[in-house]
């Protein structure tokens, strides 16, 4: 395995950390974070508070589908200008505030719903906040890849995790407060009012400054040429044809051609990262319930506690991409995650004793939050700035699907063999992505220098 010197030392790598566009991204961490529970489980609290179903209660949920497929319109931000906003903003800006005002008044909107009398309503404004908070998580996205070089990602995904953990709790426990104090329609407009942080912050922060390159000019042209679009500029349906060859075809074909035979490999990659993680997380709650602590005792060390561990760990892990560079900290996050899983197993079969779960909590958090912000970094080091939003969404996409899908047989597991053996298996699904990250340590590390001394994405 090559070993690369540290880039900086221990003090610059954490005083990226006071550098204003790595600060500002824990308010669009907070913008992007906000809405997401407001359409989740705090809009299933509501909802089972003014007496639905179950079965429609589930069906609301249905709307989360939308932060599935933002791939789809990803194209169309990354390439269509907006009247006036993009003028007077920029590309990135000018989505990003249209996507706030959207939430603000999706929000708005299910505030003022009649839920007892209209219910098609309310489900109305929630898949319009949905589709909004998913539009600014695509701007996000890019404008926090495209405003800062590569080695300064992992710093950037912290600040951002920071802010979109602070956002779930208020949205979370705060709209739950003020639920209970007022009324559920209150705290909604409470909650759209905050919408306001990130309008703000919008506004103050500069577009980052993105160059055509002549590379990605000459590939659009050869794959509108091998798809036959010859005269682009002939008719409507020649422009559309030229239009999507450019903002759909183009991304993926030019993943493919800089990665090469890599390709399969990274992509293999960002589909497993995080199976061990999210399939340990699915059982957590019901394993914590089951060895007898309370829900007092877990919301204090799981929400509480745990909050503060993953943001250290978000730290952490961003200071060590600044200091070594993406690859070493990828992989020492796959091995930790897959490592505190084990962990579980030990509290599976020890005497129930709070003390040592708050270790063990510990232990998970710091390394998923180091894990989360340098995978975040990795995906960012993987796009093109030519086609950031479509690339990054396309990545984000796919970096869950194949954990969820193994998640869904983790009950399975326990019922037939028990907690120990379900998080000795959780730890064993780690072992294809620290696999598969030594590979491309060892197989791609002249390539990845190349990259880190160009400062390309």
């Amino acid at each position: 395995m090559i070993i690369q010197e540290p880039k900086r030392s221990w003090r610059e790598a954490l005083l990226v950390y006071r550098q204003p566009r790595v600060l500002g991204m824990i308010l669009l961490g907070f913008s992007a974070g906000l809405p997401f529970l407001l359409v989740f489980s705090t809009l299933s609290a509501w909802l089972t508070d003014a007496g639905f179903s179950r079965t429609l209660i589930g069906y609301f949920s249905w709307v989360g589908i939308t932060y599935s497929v933002k791939v789809f319109w990803a194209p169309v931000i990354d390439r269509l200008p907006l009247p006036l906003l993009t003028r007077l903003l920029g590309k990135r800006r000018g989505w990003m505030l249209l996507a706030q005002i959207g939430i603000g008044l999706g929000l708005a909107g299910m505030a003022v719903s009649n839920i007892q009398t209209d219910a098609t309503q309310l489900a109305f404004f929630a898949l319009f906040v949905a589709f909004a908070s998913a539009t600014q998580d695509i701007t996000v996205d890019a404008y926090r890849i495209e405003a800062v070089e590569k080695d300064l990602q992992g710093a950037m995904a912290a600040t951002y995790v920071f802010g979109y953990r602070i956002a779930l709790l208020v949205a979370g426990a705060g709209a739950f407060y003020l639920a209970e104090f007022s009324s559920w329609p209150v705290a909604y407009l409470c909650m759209a009012a905050l919408m306001l942080v990130g309008v703000a912050t919008t506004l103050v922060i500069k577009e980052p400054k993105v160059v055509d390159t002549a590379a990605s000019r000459r590939l659009e042209t050869r794959v509108e040429n091998l798809l036959g679009i010859r005269n682009p500029r002939r008719n409507l349906a020649a422009r559309f044809a030229a239009w999507f060859s450019d903002a759909v075809v183009s991304p993926f074909v030019d993943f493919f051609s800089r990665n090469g035979r890599f390709a399969l490999i990274i992509l293999a990659l960002i589909g497993l990262y995080k199976v061990s993680d999210i399939t340990m997380g699915v059982m957590a709650n019901p394993f914590y319930l089951d060895l007898g602590f309370s829900k007092t005792q877990i919301a204090d060390v799981t929400k509480i506690f745990g909050f503060f561990m993953t943001i250290a760990g978000a730290a952490l892990g961003g200071s060590l991409v600044v200091r070594y560079g993406i690859m070493r900290p990828l992989l020492l996050g796959a091995v930790m995650v897959a490592m505190t899983n084990l962990l579980f197993a030990l509290l599976a079969v020890a005497v129930p004793d709070i003390r040592l779960l708050m270790l063990v909590i510990s232990a998970d958090n710091l390394s998923g939050g180091l894990a989360a912000s340098v995978f975040i970094a990795y995906l960012s080091s993987l796009t093109n700035t030519a086609y950031t939003a479509t690339q990054y969404a396309l990545f984000s996409s796919m970096m869950t699907l194949p954990a969820k899908l193994l998640g869904g047989f983790s009950g399975v597991i326990v019922d037939g063999y028990g907690y120990p053996w379900f998080f000795i298996y959780a730890s064993a699904s780690g072992i294809p992505a620290i696999l598969l990250v030594i590979y491309l340590i060892r197989n791609w590390a002249d390539k990845v220098a190349a990259v880190d001394e160009s400062g390309e994405h």
